[in-house]
């Protein structure tokens, strides 16, 4: 016999735009009962999420009203989850990328049995509850990624199918379903086209997106600035686009989401036709979307979808009984998972004990132990050379460790070698090509992050965090543990001029909370630096240089330990100092010829080699202040904005930086040119002196 998922699938077509004919059979008793349970559940979370924003008096009713059907639909019968263990590992993922109906999820979290109390949802959006404005990760039991800012979600979602798809391919344990559901906003915004291009691309066919296509932003229709082919554009990137032409239609939905399982080599998007404020008087407006309806409003939604005026937040004891069902089912999913797991690992005990170590991200004792350390050179190497070299030392340690570039791997150095790429044909390779999508990168490095089992990089040039802001900040609240690769840090880049030339950049990431930056100031402080990137609860940027620099000598200067302080004593630690030149980067080679330049005329000069201003704000008051004692007077040194800078040298300090775009010319003739040369740093040493 035909199964209807069979019948159904021979319904769409590949040349036109597939649209899904359900052919509907008379229904028994024991089905109209089932229907009935249905639309009680679905009221259940319109009307939990329309009062919790009614009491809140802010919030957005009107997806929650309009995309209920679809989010139960998917949560009742496919998603594998379990609510008494959000972080089983196998576990299906959801993502609401539309993160302002955020008490949709808070609504099918509480009822599917998380450990979101009802008196939580009744404090929706206010201080320290556990149901915030946007979905926010580490608050919420169940959210697995903050979101909100639109298309980072969707971008996010295709790091995590990513991270599925490799781990699968070296686990066959590991197997399970990315889903998000998607706002027109989401798909309006260019990161989503970035993310959806690459996912086609590479055949990730556990990626199934709903799209609630509602017509209407935030503005009014959709259509006063989005009007293309959603379908058509889906189709040439490689996905398998599916048609629900009614998002109140179960059966619909629920035959899509079979085919989007079924199809194995590309992803899916299913476009379903909804309404948002879906019963209320504002149904498809724009007054649904971000303001409560208001009690009139209110009132009338309820009795035209035939629920009780009162209480507020009323939840049916048989609506309520079924939602809970997913915890008994949960639980026996997980179970049977864990008793797979233990048959593989009496198949393969080495591949089973590596994936639970990399589940728990724990670390093999003495990873860092093979790092490579770099004989003292004045001719020296880039520190985008030796980062180069750190990874793939760590690569041989770490399995796990897994990155690309945004199409410029030869430039960053960040290939892994013999590591295989990452494609539709192997999945199990570990560099990734990101092409030049920089903002996406940024969200699927996030996503990769966040699902777990992998430690992923992503890299391009220094002055292109611009493309990615949304993505750091992001991974700074979620605190992440991804890793961003920057190289061409400074001016020192040269001749591709000032739109290749970050100026404002580490300023900006600094002013980022909870971003760490490290900019070493050469070969074996880039060792240093990726050892504190790899262990590093949180997001961390590496900075580093184009050109080459002198290697120190890490038996002379005790950069092993103060790295990881942030800021140490890397010259003139004994005896008084007349002044401290404190720099980063490329800058501390200027600093300690300028200390020698000073001891010419009897000035005793200390520097400081400060790659993290993060790290050291970690230190304690007492460390802090015997680097930078109070009374003595400090110049700081760097390539980018002064900005910032004062916070450390005080108001009788000075700061040698560039507060202009560069120019194009051989890097040490703009570094001079701007100022960025030993004989400045030490006229402006003198200054401070009074010499």
């Amino acid at each position: 016999m035909t199964s209807k998922s069979e019948s159904l699938a021979s319904t769409v077509t590949e040349d036109q735009p597939p649209r899904l004919q359900v052919v509907r059979r008379e229904g028994s008793p024991e089905q109209a009962g089932a229907a009935e349970l249905d639309q009680l559940c679905i009221n259940t979370i319109r009307f939990l999420s329309v009062d919790a924003v009614e009491k809140a008096r802010s919030g957005h009713p009107g997806l929650p009203l309009g995309a209920a059907a679809m989010g139960y639909v998917l949560w009742d019968r496919f998603l594998r989850h379990n609510p008494a263990n959000p972080h089983w590992f196998n576990r299906d993922r959801f993502i609401l990328s539309a993160g302002h109906g955020s008490m949709l999820l808070y609504s099918l979290l509480h009822l599917t049995g998380y450990d979101l109390p009802l008196s939580e949802i009744e404090r929706f959006r206010q201080w320290d509850s556990k149901a915030p404005g946007h979905p926010e990760v580490g608050i919420t039991p169940g959210v697995e990624v903050t979101t909100g800012p639109l298309g980072q979600g969707f971008g996010m979602s295709v790091g995590m199918a990513m991270a599925e798809a490799h781990l699968s391919s070296l686990f066959p344990v590991v197997d399970h379903y990315t889903y998000v559901l998607a706002s027109d906003g989401d798909l309006m915004e260019g990161v989503s086209s970035e993310a959806a291009s690459l996912a086609g691309m590479l055949k990730l066919g556990k990626l199934i997106v709903l799209y609630d296509d509602n017509h209407v932003s935030l503005e009014g229709p959709t259509a006063v600035a989005f009007t293309e082919d959603v379908c058509g554009r889906f189709r040439s990137y490689g996905w398998q686009v599916l048609q629900v032409p009614d998002g109140n239609d179960l059966d619909a939905v629920d035959a899509a989401i079979r085919l989007a399982q079924a199809e194995k080599n590309r992803p899916s998007l299913l476009v379903v036709r909804t309404h948002i404020g879906y019963g209320s008087p504002k149904q498809d407006t724009f007054e649904a979307h971000g303001e409560p309806l208001g009690p009139e409003a209110t009132r009338k939604t309820k009795e035209k979808l035939g629920w009780p005026l009162e209480p507020a937040f009323y939840i049916p004891q048989e609506a309520l009984a079924h939602f809970r069902k997913a915890v008994d089912r949960g639980t026996e999913l997980e179970s049977q998972w864990k008793s797979a797991f233990e048959n593989y690992g009496r198949r393969d005990p080495e591949k089973a004990a590596l994936l639970e170590r990399i589940i728990r991200r724990e670390l093999p004792k003495n990873w860092s132990a093979d790092l490579p350390w770099f004989r003292p050179d004045p001719a020296g190497v880039a520190t985008r050379v030796a980062s180069g070299k750190v990874m793939n030392a760590i690569a041989q340690r770490l399995p796990e460790f897994v990155g690309g570039s945004a199409d410029l791997n030869p430039s960053t150095k960040t290939y892994l070698a013999g590591d295989g790429d990452f494609g539709p044909g192997d999945q199990a390779g570990r560099n990734l090509h990101f092409g030049v999508r920089e903002h996406a990168m940024g969200t699927i490095v996030n996503g990769m992050a966040m699902h777990g089992g992998v430690i992923p990089y992503g890299a391009t040039f220094f002055v292109f965090t611009d493309y990615m802001r949304p993505a750091l900040r992001l991974a700074s609240i979620m605190e992440s543990r991804s890793i961003f690769v920057y190289t061409h840090d400074s001016i020192g880049l040269g001749e591709d001029g000032p739109t290749h030339q970050p100026i404002e950049h580490l300023m900006s990431l600094r002013a980022m909370p909870g971003m760490t930056l490290l900019r070493p100031a050469d070969a074996n402080e880039t060792t240093v630096a990726w050892r504190i990137a790899i262990e590093r609860h949180g997001p961390v940027c590496l900075v580093l240089t184009r050109q080459n620099l002198p290697i120190l000598d890490p038996d002379q200067y005790p950069l092993r330990d103060g790295v990881p302080r942030g800021a140490y004593i890397l010259a003139g630690e004994s005896g008084r100092a007349d002044i401290i030149l404190i720099a980063t980067g490329s800058e501390v080679q200027l600093a300690l010829a300028a200390r020698d330049k000073l001891a010419e005329q009897k000035i005793a000069a200390r520097v400081v080699s400060m790659p993290s201003w993060e790290l050291f704000e970690d230190q304690s008051a007492e460390y802090r202040g015997a680097v930078l004692p109070k009374d003595v007077p400090k110049l700081a040194i760097e390539a980018g904005a002064t900005l910032g800078w004062y916070k450390y040298v005080g108001e009788t300090g000075a700061v040698i930086g560039v507060d202009r775009f560069g120019a194009s010319a051989p890097g040490k003739t703009v570094m001079e040119k701007l100022g960025l040369n030993v004989d400045n740093v030490v006229q402006h040493a003198l200054q401070l002196v009074g010499k």
